[in-house]
């Protein structure tokens, strides 16, 4: 099975697909009457699509459906009864998507307990990763833990002291929000240099999904916390690594969640099932898997994953520490690197845009590598702290471009290029890449990974 992530439909538009609609909609979205009638005359020729599997194999062709034996000819799915209601219980995707997975780096650490699964994000649509294809991050390798044995306490600081049961907790008030989980180090390995293929293992550590539980603010009001001393909460995971984040009090009060729910199911084993810390807009080794205590207190607690991990290494040699937010960023993820175009035309530039400071407000992209910028549509929902999908029509005439996309959010901050980030952070760090990404595509219209300062 090919190993090289797919890109899309092949798909071509029949004669007539440009309606009057959807040029007016291309218009206000600024493409020029020379651009218009290209795109149109693009449709009309030939189309064009992205490859849907390895990048050299053999192009494929989609038939006008008049002439399409495949339409003309029964089919067995449509002369037979199908399968019955309830013969996958539980139900899973179809045998020919298969090549979609979350795939792991091989030697990217000693063991694989404490390895990375990295999200095929190319092959993702929308907003919502599916439970199966969320990004994995281990310390020291996950386990499926008997609801029914595990228990969450709350501690320190507080008039009360509790430990609740799972059945404790989904009885409490309950809500549900939308937000993306981002390991501190996706992107790392890029800070020299481009050093991985595909967007799946530059920017793959990325997830977004619906969460449900409780928010930590009830149950530490619950427990009556201190807080006129208590100014930071410790979080404390079940696994074999124990590990635990401080955060600060007013971050925990805000928007943090004990979540035992993810896309309305439980969440998984590998995933922190029972119970995880929700900590929206934070990297992802604070949101706590198999959760098992919280503790109030006056003063950082500089853990061992606070002090020499998970901090910033600046030009100077000195560490910075405590920066836990992930600042706005962005990636194309189709085209993107692996992928190959088939031919001169129209195609749909998309990818995906988050901020840990809130909304996404703009994303503008480059097909000329930062030289010209055109703003791109960003689709609904734009919620805080959250994926957002973002769309731009553009027709390749078939010369090498590179290809970019750089996000702004709602607080002004945009994402910087390579050379100011390095300006500030130097070329040796590993955690909070937020740089843009660039793709070349190739005359052959094959894509590849590239630095641009």
């Amino acid at each position: 099975m090919s190993h090289v992530p797919r890109t899309g439909r092949v798909r071509r538009a029949p004669e007539g697909f440009v309606s009057a609609e959807l040029t007016q909609d291309i218009a206000r979205h600024g493409l020029d009457e020379r651009r218009r009638g290209f795109l149109r005359d693009s449709f009309r020729a030939a189309g064009a699509a992205l490859a849907a599997g390895a990048v050299g194999a053999p192009l494929a062709r989609a038939a006008q459906a008049e002439g399409d034996p495949m339409i003309l000819q029964p089919r067995p799915w449509t002369t037979s009864l199908g399968k019955p209601v309830a013969a996958m219980p539980y139900g899973m995707p179809s045998r020919y998507e298969a090549n979609l997975q979350r795939r792991e780096s091989p030697g990217l650490t000693r063991v694989s307990a404490a390895s990375v699964a990295f999200a095929p994000l190319q092959g993702l649509f929308g907003i919502i990763t599916p439970n199966g294809l969320h990004f994995e991050r281990h310390h020291q390798g996950w386990f499926d833990i008997d609801p029914s044995q595990h228990r969450f306490m709350v501690n320190g600081l507080v008039k009360q002291p509790r430990v609740y049961t799972m059945d404790d907790l989904m009885r409490l008030p309950s809500v549900s929000r939308i937000h993306f989980i981002e390991c501190g180090a996706n992107t790392g390995p890029e800070w020299g240099n481009a050093a991985v293929p595909t967007v799946q293992y530059t920017h793959g550590m990325l997830s977004c999904c619906e969460y449900t539980g409780v928010p930590l603010s009830v149950l530490l009001d619950d427990c009556g916390a201190d807080l006129q001393k208590g100014k930071y909460v410790l979080a404390e995971g079940a696994d074999g690594s124990s590990m635990t984040r401080t955060i600060p009090m007013d971050m925990a009060l805000d928007d943090v969640m004990v979540a035992w729910a993810m896309n309305g199911e439980m969440l998984r084993p590998e995933n922190g099932y029972p119970l995880r810390l929700v900590v929206p807009g934070v990297q992802g080794v604070s949101w706590v898997k198999w959760l098992r205590r919280i503790e109030v207190g006056d003063q950082p607690w500089n853990t061992k994953d606070e002090t020499i991990h998970y901090v910033d290494l600046m030009p100077d040699g000195q560490h910075r520490q405590y920066t836990s937010i992930q600042e706005c960023k962005s990636v194309i993820t189709t085209p993107s690197g692996g992928q190959a175009l088939l031919d001169k035309g129209y195609y749909n530039i998309t990818g995906l845009a988050w901020s840990g400071r809130g909304k996404i407000k703009q994303v503008d992209v480059s097909t000329d590598g930062g030289r010209n910028w055109r703003t791109a549509r960003l689709e609904t929902p734009v919620l805080p702290k959250c994926l957002t999908r973002f769309n731009i029509d553009w027709v390749w005439d078939g010369s090498p471009v590179i290809l970019q996309s750089r996000a702004m959010d709602e607080t002004g901050y945009v994402q910087p290029r390579y050379g100011q980030l390095r300006a500030v952070r130097g070329s040796r760090s590993i955690y909070h890449n937020n740089a843009i990404q660039s793709w070349k595509v190739a005359e052959s219209g094959e894509v590849f990974n590239v630095h641009v300062e």
